[in-house]
């Protein structure tokens, strides 16, 4: 099971849908000295621009539709990634919709913060909690792991 402990360095995976891209950006740029901070990762695309961007390293997946998505899902089960700033577009269609939700869930299910716009990461990021440990409550999956089938 991973820790319930979020450290004061956090985890943070970045995604944008192509139309959030700049979106992200802009907002990485704002608080570049905050996230240099921190372990950065993302999917493919949305990381490439970051790096440049910023010149901070980044942990780049594949792009959210070949799979970046479900990447970053398995890292966050896997206590590898502990914070999602996940810049969706809400006006478009998307081939791997069931791929984010699914990340979105897991975002959920293991109780990590979670900013689905500029203003939602704003005050993540800007809370007083980001450079302190953080108890997050996680729910015992093991009657659910222990049942019969």
């Amino acid at each position: 099971m991973i820790s319930p402990i979020i450290n004061p360095r956090k985890k943070i995976a970045l995604v944008a849908h192509d139309n959030m891209k700049q979106h992200m950006i802009e907002w990485a740029k704002f608080n570049k000295d905050k996230l240099r901070n921190h372990d950065i990762f993302a999917t493919g695309t949305t990381g490439k621009l970051l790096e440049k961007e910023l010149d901070i390293p980044i942990v780049k997946f594949l792009s959210g539709p070949l799979g970046g998505d479900q990447q970053i899902g398995a890292n966050i089960v896997e206590g590898n990634i502990n914070f999602l700033i996940f810049f969706w577009d809400p006006l478009e269609q998307q081939p791997h919709d069931p791929d984010v939700k699914a990340l979105l869930r897991i975002a959920v299910v293991w109780n990590i913060p979670v900013a689905s716009n500029r203003s939602s990461a704003d005050f993540l990021i800007s809370s007083t909690l980001m450079d302190k440990p953080y108890e997050r409550k996680l729910d015992d999956f093991n009657e659910y792991l222990q049942r019969k089938i």
